[in-house]
This record gives structure tokens, C-alpha cells and sequence, in this order.
């Protein structure tokens, strides 16, 4: 008898586990990718026209990757999400990440000069230093991140530029 009642109870707690941890897992997986992310030490390149890069770090405190696949800026025609390649010759070459940046569960992405960074496309006005922009990033769920950015004096990291070909038509 006390065999059973011990089966039955070990029994009751392995399908009280499950469910817990169903619920859990559920509820992560409902908890939008923005909610989990911030962006520290974020900056802009200062530019009169033409482009500007927004740069930082984001650290993700979820429990699942969190995939930033775009961005929009009120400053900006386009925001594109950059990665600066070399080649065999060490010429650094900025090109658009069509794949955009993952931020790994429980650790950080950095944007940086010479790496991945937003690029704020075919400004609107001038970015002057001392002045702030506004960026969101859209992550692959939906939700979105405002980011504020302090515009600051940047020569840049000596890569060429290799546009997308866009599609207008």
C-alpha cells in the first residue's frame, strides 16, 4: 500500500512539473523580443547629409534570442542594419546585413565603428553634435525599441560603401 501511495504521489508531482514548466515556457515565448532588450552607450555619427551610423550595445535579460531586422528614424528616408566585411587585401567594405542582428538570451550585441551598426539612410536635416536623433528597431516579433542616441563628432572607420540594389519599381 505504501508503495502505491508513493507512485501516486511521485506520479502527481512529475505531471505537476510538466505543467509548470509548460506554463513557464509559454510565457516566455509570449513576452515580446523588445521587452527583453536595451540599448546601453548608444551614439550617432554627426553628418550634414547624405548617411550617419547609430552605435552601441544591446543586452538581452530574456530567455530567447531577440532578432533586430530593421529600424525607422523620423531623420532618416531608411534605416539599414550594416556589417563592415574585409577582404584578402585587409579593404574594409560596409554593406547592408539582410539578415539582421541577433542578441543572444542572457548576453549583449555591440554595434560599432569598423562593425555592425544602424545606418540612418538619405537623411531628412542635419545631424549636429550635442543634439540627440530618435531610432526604433523592429525586431522579427513586431515589437519595437526607441532609441534615443546623443549626436557626436565621428570622422568614421575608413570601409567603403557597397549599396544594396534596391528595387523601386
Amino acid at each position: 500500500m505504501r508503495s502505491t501511495k508513493l507512485g501516486a504521489l511521485g506520479a502527481t508531482l512529475a505531471v505537476a512539473a510538466l505543467v509548470v514548466s509548460g506554463c513557464t515556457a509559454q510565457t516566455h515565448e509570449e513576452v515580446p523580443m523588445a521587452e527583453s532588450v536595451i540599448i546601453a552607450d548608444q551614439w550617432a555619427s554627426a553628418a550634414d547629409a547624405g548617411m550617419a551610423a547609430v552605435f552601441g550595445t544591446f543586452n538581452n535579460t530574456g530567455h530567447h534570442d531577440a532578432h533586430i531586422v530593421s529600424g525607422n528614424s523620423p531623420v532618416a528616408e531608411r534605416v539599414e542594419l550594416h556589417e563592415v566585411t574585409s577582404d584578402a587585401t585587409g579593404s574594409k567594405t560596409m554593406r547592408e546585413k539582410h539578415d539582421g542582428f541577433v542578441v543572444p538570451a542572457g548576453g549583449t550585441r555591440d554595434l560599432v565603428p569598423g562593425g555592425d551598426h544602424l545606418m540612418l539612410m538619405d537623411l531628412r536635416e542635419p545631424l549636429h553634435p550635442g543634439a540627440d536623433v530618435e531610432v526604433t528597431v523592429v525586431f522579427e516579433d513586431g515589437s519595437t525599441l526607441p532609441i534615443t542616441a546623443q549626436i557626436r563628432d565621428f570622422a568614421g572607420a575608413d570601409e567603403d560603401y557597397a549599396p544594396a540594389h534596391h528595387d523601386h519599381g
